[in-house]
């Protein structure tokens, strides 16, 4: 069965504006069910930008999320040079701010899509991220997803496939 692979979006855009933690509970019982039998997993650079600030999802996600949710990404580094190529290849089309940012170590773009490509049969990455390949200012996670094969979906996508209601 495939692991579905958070962005950090999932969890902002649900705890800012769809599933406020303190009444769509369902939700996050949810959440952690999933990440506690291993279908929902995200990777340490998600965690990097989820646990700097210090808000109530940070304290949310440290008391619920199990210690073995986010992985360690820098075991990736033959998936992360071809992200990097891919991204390099591309300079015609984005701009070079673009380029940098998704490439940023502390940005968790590239990072998950390397994670994804690792196990790419068994990865699926969820992301709140539409796709726009006419945009030159912004990488789109789909974006290399597209070029990779690498299956991505949104939140309510990733529910619908597992069967999932509350």
């Amino acid at each position: 069965m495939p692991v579905f692979v958070v962005d950090s979006n999932f969890f902002i855009q649900a705890h800012r504006a769809t599933y406020p933690l303190d009444i769509a509970t369902g939700f996050w019982n949810r959440v952690n069910e999933l990440s506690s039998n291993g279908t929902l997993i995200s990777i340490d650079k998600v965690k990097h930008e989820l646990y700097d600030k210090n808000d109530e999802l940070e304290k949310w996600c440290k008391a619920n999320l199990p210690k073995n949710f986010f992985h360690d990404t820098s075991v990736f580094t033959a998936e992360y040079a071809q992200v990097v190529n891919w991204a390099n290849q591309k300079r015609t089309h984005y701009q070079n701010a673009a380029i940098t940012e998704f490439l940023d170590a502390d940005e968790a773009d590239a990072f998950l899509v390397a994670f994804a490509l690792a196990d790419k049969p068994n990865r699926i990455i969820v992301t709140q991220e539409t796709s726009n390949p006419a945009m030159k200012s912004k990488i789109k996670l789909p974006e290399p997803c597209h070029h990779f094969g690498i299956n991505y979906m949104n939140t309510i996508e990733m529910f619908r496939h597992l069967k999932v209601s509350f």
